[in-house]
């Protein structure tokens, strides 16, 4: 991350949207590259081109288990008058010695063998009687029950073009070819190409680590008991889902107490393992707000470049926000506001493209598109600000869920997008088209 502290606007400024995500965007920057073995760099970004070092398939090889043959002695073939092999024995996958298919012989063949010299093409093991003598047959008995199988006769029944079922050399890809673009996030088909080439290490932006911890002497565990004027702590376990869903490996730190100081030396003790910290409550301007308590002067004792601003945006719910970095590395943190809706939008539009940031993606936005309002009322929006309802989109419409109310979480838990409504625009009439953030 640059080590420049955020811009300073002055107290009374109304921060924009944009404006607060742009200075996000500025400071935040991705991680820097590290080789790790393929496990390890699931949901990880490539920072280089893969080139492919050796042909898949590298030989050519069966894609049925049946009869390695030649052409001209399966031509005509018939169940009325069978061509009838000598059976030179097995080729199985793996088989370092290959056998030599000459005129009117066959090699059993297993899937993923290799075709044997002087074979041109493979006749499903369906197409004959399996060296019974029984008519078609409908699978090989195992080796190891019926070992003479791979000796004596197999009749055929159905004459086979040049290479039928035979996956050719550099079918899949070819050597030279590139396999895998720089930026690409590597999820489990992408491990199985790296592994199939012979990849056992590639270069990465690693997932960055996101410490979660939410404020409040009200807040109690789940499955704790609730004691007067306490509810249970959702923030905490939300964002930490929302950061693993965005690729981030998350740490979830239970509830923080209002009290400034201990506040401080939570965060001291989690920046070790943290390339972004999010904290969510205390950053409004209540007596009790202990996060802009603890963090607004914050620069004042670490080192130069470190600070946390506190800001009011001009949008509905999340309107109180901070953001800055603290201790010596420069951790980025992202102070979002205590209700949960508010807390949940914030994370989606400010910390969810900072982790993608991190990770070093290009789009790190979250898709848009436009729907057709299914209300039966118009939504009305408070002036000068930008709102984000929750909404349920399908099929090109959106309906909201719920109301405006920034502690809704039931609807949240209903919602697959979010309603926006721009700042200059303060009543939306049913079926107009309107702006959805989709949020998968």
């Amino acid at each position: 991350m640059s080590s420049a502290a955020p811009r300073t606007t002055g107290q009374d400024h109304l921060w924009s949207v944009d404006e607060h995500l742009e200075d996000i965007l500025a400071t935040v920057r991705p991680l820097e590259p590290i080789e790790l073995q393929l496990l390890d760099a699931q949901g990880c970004v490539l920072v280089e081109d893969v080139t492919v070092p050796v042909s898949l398939p590298p030989f050519d090889n069966s894609s049925m288990d049946g009869y390695a043959v030649r052409v001209a002695d399966v031509a005509g073939a018939s169940e009325e008058f069978p061509a009838v092999l000598d059976v030179v024995g097995d080729v199985a996958a793996g088989q370092a010695e290959l056998l030599h298919v000459g005129p009117g012989q066959a090699a059993r063949i297993m899937t993923g063998a290799p075709l044997p010299p002087g074979a041109e093409t493979v006749v499903p093991v369906e197409w004959t009687d399996g060296g019974l003598g029984e008519g078609p047959v409908t699978g090989m008995r195992a080796r190891a029950l019926a070992p003479e199988g791979a000796e004596g006769h197999v009749h055929v029944y159905r004459p086979a073009e040049a290479r039928a079922h035979v996956r050719a050399t550099g079918s899949d890809v070819k050597a030279g070819d590139r396999a895998l673009d720089a930026g690409t996030v590597l999820g489990p088909p992408q491990i199985a190409l790296l592994a199939a080439i012979g990849r056992g290490t590639v270069r990465v932006r690693p997932r960055p680590r996101v410490v979660v911890m939410s404020t409040g002497s009200e807040l109690v565990q789940p499955d704790e008991d609730l004691g007067s004027g306490q509810i249970y702590d959702s923030n905490s376990f939300a964002l930490t889902a929302a950061a693993r869903d965005a690729g981030a490996i998350a740490y979830r730190v239970g509830a923080v107490a209002d009290d400034a100081e201990t506040l401080r030396d939570t965060i001291e003790d989690q920046l070790v393992r943290a390339d972004l910290m999010v904290t969510t409550g205390g950053v409004s301007v209540g007596a009790y707000d202990v996060v802009k308590e603890a963090l607004s002067h914050v620069g004042d004792e670490d080192e130069a470049g470190s600070g946390v601003e506190f800001r009011k945006l001009a949008m509905q719910p999340g309107k109180p926000q901070g953001f800055g970095s603290i201790g010596p590395d420069h951790i980025p943190l992202l102070a979002l506001p205590g209700n949960p809706v508010s807390s949940y939008v914030s994370f989606e539009l400010f910390v969810r493209p900072a982790i993608r940031t991190l990770m070093g993606l290009d789009d790190v936005h979250r898709p848009h598109a436009r729907a057709k309002l299914t209300a039966g009322k118009a939504l009305t929006s408070p002036k000068g600000r930008r709102q984000f309802l929750r909404g349920a989109y399908a099929d090109g419409a959106v309906t909201p869920v719920g109301g405006a109310g920034s502690h809704l979480v039931a609807a949240l838990a209903h919602a697959n997008a979010l309603i926006v409504v721009p700042e200059d625009v303060e009543s939306v009439e049913p079926n107009a088209e309107v702006e959805v953030v989709l949020l998968g």
